[in-house]
């Protein structure tokens, strides 16, 4: 067989079995020979890339990294959609149907609104050629590369029987547990959460890294088809068909006759809906026949024959019981509030199961921090109304006092030790938060800053993981990231844990049998390969993040000239303030983590800079300061921010006051333009900052 007739005969198999576990719920093979197949089609692609095809399997993982996105007009145009929150402006929007239909039966489709963003793919002979985000409707932004990584999504579909050209619209979102695990990964990096699901779609649909995108696991609902000739004559036609033709269309829908139907259709998801594994907002009601939507029309806007009808927020009262406050990695003390249902006011707490909000029975929500209780006036036994953040994240949003009439309330007393530990807390001036400063001792600091250490910004010891870690910390075994360079094998082989979720009740059970062994010990050796500035990063230095950490791996080059650096020395260093100057000092005086930085030393992590000092171009742009956001033509982000240093800039991290370029690439992030605009920084494009050089 010739390569390109083993790429063929892989790629087919591939799909196969793609087919069969996305659309018919079937493993035919093992995970492990699924990988097997892929890691041959990869080797193969690699020596014959002539013979690479467009619709490989192997574009799921992406890799592909896009400076920027080409603007696409839509061929047909992407309309927005009509909203209510009425029953009544349904029965409005009937009326409007029976008379625009002269009388004539009708029947409607229904379908869940799901929280993404509206996408588009092109298909050319039954290839998928193209993917473009919304946008304003008429235009979006083309993100194949990203799209291509859907694993639901059909890169091939067999042509037989539809046009040469057709597209398929779709809403692309990102599943909860993927938004869950993102934000948790966020939160132990220190950067800012997504607040909702949909915001987190968005975000990684548009990446500029599409294998980084891969890794978020996007999914889409196909629930559109469109082409020049009509194909169908109705909306539930084209719907079979696109299932039958592997598309993921969403099971959920329903063929209805009356707006009866479709009211009590509303009204039996609006619970169920709260069961799915994504953010769900509403429901679409379209008129089924194709003719009859082309009868009806279009404002100038939206469809005359179809309407979205959003859910309200749930807002429910409930009981607090308690408040808990618990100590993350860097030491910062949250208050968490435990919950439960107004009837189970006088239930022993763990007998209570929460109030039923969204589908689900919420037990917790964070209080954010002392600033937060005070705004609030919340106090212990007070009914507070609670409701679900984009539907997935609890929040506390009022208090009712009239309430207090009739039950006993305690206030709540921030604590002025630490909960676990025991030491005085501490609160810098100008934050909010107050934090343990005992990061040598204190208990869920150590384990947090393992966890924090073998994170895939930092280590990336993928081989272990939050339960594996707590397991080993437990038992004494790993009490700071040195001792992960002490483990054994037969220390590690055997060892089991039963480890509790509190939220869900579940136990997990954490095994350590050869192969995870093995997988553990490899990827702990792996890790001293890692560059200096991400060990820098991993050592959990407060106010020391990722960008941080590769600033001061540039400037001080190793791990010891670091450490003995003065705080005059250290704010000398562009963007490196007074407070993270101060951290890193104080970091560098505490015998213990003197200690760790020898022990990690010793075991051959990383501690030099392999980094290229800054050749100078010249000083054209001596004492200017910039900041990079958007996407550029002729530079990625690095060369365009090393451009700027070799021709005697500075980078700055946000903008502020400080700042004199904001250098705006496309696709850049609308809040730090309009603020740049409101500070008077002036705004350069790509063409004028090459100019600038240029003239040096």
């Amino acid at each position: 067989m010739t390569p390109e007739q083993q790429i063929l005969d892989l790629i087919q198999k591939i799909n196969y079995y793609n087919d069969r576990y996305y659309q018919d719920s079937v493993s035919e093979i093992s995970d492990f020979e699924f990988d097997q197949l892929l890691n041959q089609l990869k080797a193969l692609e690699s020596q014959y890339p002539e013979f690479r095809q467009s619709d490989s399997p192997t574009q799921r993982v992406g890799g592909t990294v896009t400076k920027s996105f080409n603007t696409v007009y839509h061929r047909y145009p992407m309309l927005s959609l009509d909203n209510t929150y009425n029953e009544q402006e349904l029965r409005n929007f009937d009326d409007r149907v029976r008379k625009g239909l002269n009388g004539e039966a009708y029947e409607y489709i229904c379908e869940l609104k799901f929280d993404g963003i509206s996408l588009s793919f092109t298909y050319e002979n039954g290839v998928l050629v193209r993917g473009v985000t919304r946008g304003d409707g008429t235009r979006g932004d083309e993100i194949t590369n990203n799209i291509k990584t859907i694993r639901t999504l059909p890169l091939r579909v067999k042509a037989a029987g539809l046009p040469e050209l057709f597209e398929v619209r779709g809403e692309g979102f990102m599943p909860i547990s993927s938004f869950q695990k993102l934000n948790e990964e966020m939160e132990t990096l220190g950067e800012n959460l997504y607040a909702n699901p949909r915001n987190a779609a968005s975000g990684s649909f548009k990446l500029q890294d599409s294998a980084e995108t891969a890794r978020r696991a996007l999914d889409c609902y196909i629930y559109s088809f469109i082409t020049d000739n009509e194909v169908f004559k109705s909306h539930e036609e084209s719907l079979l068909e696109l299932k039958s033709r592997g598309f993921n269309v969403s099971p959920g829908w329903r063929k209805v006759q009356t707006i009866d139907e479709v009211i009590a259709y509303i009204h039996a998801w609006e619970e169920k809906r709260m069961t799915l594994p994504l953010a769900t907002d509403g429901i679409v009601i379209k008129v089924n026949s194709f003719e009859q939507q082309r009868e009806l029309g279009f404002t100038a806007k939206s469809p005359r024959w179809a309407i979205s009808f959003k859910y309200k927020a749930e807002n429910k009262p409930a009981v607090l019981r308690s408040v808990n406050f618990q100590v993350g990695r860097i030491g910062t003390i949250t208050p968490v509030a435990n919950l439960c249902a107004e009837s189970e006011r006088m239930l022993p707490y763990n007998q209570v199961r929460g109030v039923h909000l969204s589908g689900t029975y919420v037990k917790r929500a964070t209080l954010h921090n002392a600033n937060e209780l005070i705004r609030l006036g919340i106090r212990i036994g007070d009914t507070v109304f609670v409701e679900k953040s984009g539907e997935i994240i609890p929040k506390i949003t009022g208090v009712d006092i009239t309430q207090r009439e009739n039950f006993l309330t305690v206030p709540i007393d921030f604590p002025v030790n630490c909960p676990e530990c025991g030491s005085p807390l501490q609160r810098n001036e100008g934050e909010v938060a107050f934090f343990c400063p005992n990061d040598s001792h204190c208990p869920p600091q150590l384990k947090g800053r393992i966890e924090h250490f073998i994170h895939r910004k930092a280590m990336n010891i993928e081989s272990l993981g939050e339960g594996k870690v707590e397991t080993l910390f437990d038992i004494n075994l790993v009490r700071t990231p040195a001792d992960l360079y002490d483990l054994k094998y037969e220390s590690l082989l055997g060892l089991e844990k039963n480890i509790l979720n509190e939220e869900t009740g579940k136990i997990k059970k954490i095994s350590f049998r050869e192969k995870t062994v093995e997988n553990i010990l490899n990827g702990i050796a792996l890790s001293k390969t890692v560059p200096f500035k991400n060990v820098l990063f991993a050592l959990g230095i407060r106010f020391v993040g990722a960008t941080v950490a590769e600033k001061l791996a540039v400037y001080f080059k190793s791990i010891d000239a670091l450490r003995t650096a003065s705080y005059d020395q250290l704010v000398a260093v562009p963007e490196i303030g007074g407070r993270i100057a101060q951290s890193i000092v104080s970091y560098f005086s505490v015998p213990e983590n003197q200690l760790l930085v020898e022990r990690l030393q010793r075991a051959g992590l990383q501690m030099e800079s392999d980094e290229k000092p800054v050749v100078l171009e010249s000083n054209v742009l001596e004492g200017k300061t910039f900041v990079i956001s958007g996407v550029f033509e002729n530079f990625d982000r690095d060369d365009l921010k090393d451009k700027i240093e070799a021709n005697g800039g500075r980078i700055l991290s946000g903008v502020s006051g400080k700042l004199n370029y904001l250098l705006a690439g496309a696709n850049m992030g609308p809040a730090k333009l309009e603020k740049a605009r409101k500070l008077g920084v002036t705004i350069l494009a790509e063409e004028e900052f090459l100019a600038m050089i240029r003239n040096k």
